[in-house]
């Protein structure tokens, strides 16, 4: 069975326990989760959590009909991968040398990355972007050698006026 890359923007209340009870259905159900952000909106009293996975369309159907009857969930939708704004943001620390600190600025350059703090032993870079320019980062820097890094996962918002309280097709 063919399984699709999903997005899923869940708002829910800003409450304890919400987010525990929102991925104890993935669990139960046995689906992975390939990404989790959550945090506040525009609103201090409800949370938006995106999540992304990899599922069939009755997969699809059967997460976001779950996660609509979750108490403290007010919205489910899933975003189109073709109409929304998807970005991730990580933070990788690269050993630095006299050797090799302008190529590795010059790598953070092109990727129009942030460097965030120079050590003589290593460079903390920010990157931001979609996941593609994430792992080409990656795989740029490796030669240099990868101290530690971290991801935020998936965040998406649909293009232009269009809200999750908008109409959507697909949900």
């Amino acid at each position: 069975m063919k399984k699709d890359k999903i997005i899923i923007a869940i708002y829910v209340d800003n409450q304890y326990g919400v987010l525990s009870r929102v991925t104890a259905m993935f669990t139960r159900r046995g689906f992975n989760i390939d990404s989790l952000t959550v945090g506040e909106t525009e609103s201090p009293a409800y949370s938006r959590i995106t999540i992304t996975l990899s599922a069939a369309k009755t997969d699809k159907d059967q997460v976001v009909s779950q996660l609509r009857k979750l108490y403290n969930v007010k919205k489910v939708v899933v975003l189109s991968n073709e109409e929304c704004i998807k970005r991730e943001l990580m933070l990788i620390k690269v050993r630095n040398g006299e050797d090799v600190r302008e190529r590795i600025i010059e790598t953070a350059n092109i990727f129009r990355a942030k460097i965030i703090d120079l050590g003589e032993e290593a460079i903390s870079i920010e990157v931001t972007g979609d996941s593609q320019k994430i792992d080409g980062f990656i795989q740029n820097v490796k030669a240099f050698g990868i101290i530690e890094m971290c991801r935020t996962g998936i965040v998406a918002l649909d293009r232009g006026s269009t809200t999750i309280w908008s109409d959507h097709d697909d949900d």
